[in-house]
């Protein structure tokens, strides 16, 4: 996904204060997309991007990690190119904001002072809304909804198990981050299940009756998989409750289930820091003005990415790449009295159901009152189209994570 021309079409900031200082808290697609964008449009703008890791591992394309068709170096970024563009990175956490004073501690007790943050936190999984499920148990029965180690677990428990056991995905209701993305992996799974454990089979304990492409999704599984996908909807009994990580119990509504491996998705919020800086509220997300980005609890911060309340864009690193050079345009022509233009974010987000079958929907975005709505300009793949649509759109997926990571890491 990618900001229009017209988000983008502003005029040269030469005239920035030196001085200005813009904070960016988050490396990933929207935060880096954002630091650097800051420092294209106006290079005098002293920009910090704060994160803790020194590599970044890219979530988009991970579930090819989980089924086996990926190495995870292929999802691993760092961010000496950002440092080379003039963005100081500082590896470290931000333990707290204060918004009256305008600076941001970080976890070695340091402060830097600001005139405009962005907040870029991500997401922070919700561990308490499911009872038993906290890090311990993520262990035994891994989310792996934040690539890397997870990844890697559920990979590995998958590899061990027994043909013949089931696999089962816990989704959530939305909102929460790539809303298609447990459909894409239990897809995957499915794949490797077909390839070296025929007689297993993926269970989707779903929170929601309805799910994003999901006559595509369907078509695929009937074509691809036969029975080796059962999906059981909310209104069937699908929302997981509770779990017992000692045996692997699954606990919902309509009944318990123990399968061999458990994926086991929970609830989300903004990432933490957003929290702690007041620009989150009750929903655990943080409003925005959509012009602006500009967090509508706390002054001076704006936020973009999955912590944001974003209406009708989705969480996708492709949504947040967007908003962060949107966003960037938007702080220079603010910092020297220009009123920026209203964002138009154009992007497409694609799901690899099998190696050489994908399928991707479009769309186009704009302000409409307090969110982002969609506009005419979107598109999604037909449902019936021949299998070399698909062959090309999964090309078409490799060419765009390509330009996804580029745009973010160079």
């Amino acid at each position: 996904m990618a900001v229009t021309a017209g988000a983008l079409a502003l005029p040269y900031v030469a005239h920035a204060q030196a001085s200005a200082r813009v904070i960016v808290i988050g490396g990933g697609f929207g935060g880096a997309s954002c630091a650097r964008a800051l420092r294209k449009v106006d290079p005098k703008l002293d920009v910090t991007l704060i994160e803790p890791n020194a590599t970044f591992t890219s979530c988009p394309l991970s579930n090819e990690v989980i089924a086996g068709l990926r190495d995870i170096a292929a999802q691993q970024f760092t961010y000496g190119k950002i440092a080379a563009e003039g963005v100081r990175v500082i590896a470290q956490a931000a333990s707290a904001i204060d918004p009256q004073a305008h600076k941001v501690t970080l976890t070695d007790g340091s402060a830097l002072a600001y005139d405009r943050l962005v907040l870029s936190p991500g997401i922070h999984l919700d561990f308490k809304a499911i009872q038993g499920y906290d890090e311990a148990a993520a262990d035994k029965m891994p989310h792996a909804w934040k690539a890397g180690a997870q990844t890697l677990l559920l990979r590995k428990q998958i590899e061990a198990m027994d043909d013949g056991g089931v696999v089962a995905i816990a989704v959530p209701a939305n909102p929460i981050r790539c809303p298609p993305a447990p459909y894409e992996r239990a897809s995957l799974i499915a794949h490797y299940l077909k390839a070296n454990k025929p007689r297993s089979k993926v269970l989707i304990l779903d929170a929601k009756d309805e799910f994003s492409q999901q006559r595509l999704f369907e078509q695929a599984w009937s074509a691809l998989y036969g029975g080796l996908i059962e999906r059981i909807p909310l209104s069937q009994g699908g929302r997981v409750t509770e779990i017992n990580p000692a045996d692997l119990t699954i606990i919902t509504e309509f009944g318990n289930y123990n399968p061999q491996v458990a994926n086991v998705i929970p609830p989300q919020k903004a990432g933490r820091i957003a929290a702690a800086a007041g620009a989150a509220d009750h929903t655990g997300w943080c409003p925005i003005d959509p012009k602006t980005f500009a967090s509508k609890l706390v002054s001076d911060v704006h936020v973009i990415g999955d912590a944001c309340l974003g209406g009708g864009i989705p969480k996708s690193a492709a949504a947040a790449q967007a908003q962060g050079k949107a966003c960037a345009a938007i702080i220079a022509a603010q910092l020297v009295g220009k009123t920026p233009e209203s964002p138009t974010l154009t992007g497409v987000c694609y799901n690899t159901v099998a190696p050489g079958y994908a399928f991707s929907l479009a769309g186009v975005y704009q302000p409409k009152g307090e969110i982002f709505g969609e506009v005419e300009g979107g598109s999604t793949s037909p449902v019936d189209a021949p299998r070399e649509v698909r062959a090309k759109e999964a090309d078409a997926a490799i060419a765009w994570y390509k330009t996804l990571t580029v745009g973010a890491f160079g």
